[in-house]
């Protein structure tokens, strides 16, 4: 395997981009809508412009007032489905309790739902899709190899599940009421572990893993001052995700790469 860091990865893959948008007749345009000040809601939505404009990519943040009702959002997302000049849409996770996320996800056209979280969105979710082509691109064997998921949410375990049983995977998906014994159990056999819980350091470094286990850390939370993933770091394994500078470089640029093919998607129609 070319064990490449993440970071040289997103790299290379962005120059591939930069070339390929700059010789498109227009800019694939991306539109963000967010309706919270959370303070991770705003340092993700920063980078998401900052990589657009890196990439060439048009994007436009739309701030809704955390008091605007459901139906306003829901009008918006009408509106941005209807320009034909826009190619992605999404919608900045968290929303207000008075607002429905299922209805807000639904409402999104489809073709353009580039986080894919619509039921009948083509498009994989980011942060699973970011996952599986980093590695892919270093040389990962999927095939019959033990992948060991902590979190079940719908945006990362339950669609990552899908796409490593795709690969020929077999997949073990553990949550909050699993044991710890269990859990020590299964990261025990692990080829791949992916926790994505968001409780700092919830896995300790004592764990025993597999001396040629790759280790995602999603999860990232603050302790102490300091950024940290769910995974205490360890240098016992083949390979360990940093956090902060991982897994979220990954879901972005999966992103920009999922706006770039609403785009081809578009013209072809």
């Amino acid at each position: 395997m070319n064990l490449i860091a993440i970071k040289d990865y997103v790299k290379i893959r962005k120059e591939e981009m930069k070339k390929e948008i700059f010789s498109l007749v227009r800019k694939p345009k991306l539109v963000i809508i967010q309706m919270n000040d959370d303070v991770a809601s705003n340092s993700y939505v920063k980078g998401k412009l900052k990589d657009a404009e890196e990439l060439g990519i048009e994007a436009k943040l739309i701030k809704l007032d955390e008091s605007s009702s459901e139906e306003q959002l829901l009008t918006l997302i009408d509106d941005v489905n209807e320009d034909e000049t826009v190619d992605g849409l999404i919608v900045q996770l968290p929303l207000p309790k008075h607002i429905s996320e299922i209805k807000v996800k639904e409402r999104i056209n489809p073709k353009k739902d580039v986080d894919g979280f619509h039921p009948l969105s083509k498009f994989k979710a980011c942060t699973p899709k970011g996952i599986v082509s980093y590695l892919t691109y270093i040389g990962f064997d999927f095939t019959g190899k033990n992948a060991t998921i902590i979190g079940r949410s719908n945006i990362v375990g339950r669609p990552l599940a899908k796409l490593l049983l795709d690969l020929s995977m077999n997949v073990t998906v553990l949550h909050s009421k699993t044991s710890i014994e269990d859990r020590n159990f299964y990261l025990k056999r692990a080829d791949l572990a992916v926790v994505a819980v968001g409780k700092p350091h919830l896995i300790k470094k004592d764990v025993p893993l597999k001396k040629d286990a790759i280790v995602i850390d999603v999860g990232i939370s603050r302790l102490d001052g300091h950024l940290v993933g769910d995974i205490e770091p360890r240098d016992d394994v083949l390979l360990q995700t940093p956090v902060p500078g991982g897994v979220g470089l990954l879901t972005r640029l999966s992103l920009m790469e999922n706006v770039l093919e609403a785009y081809q998607d578009g013209i072809s129609r």
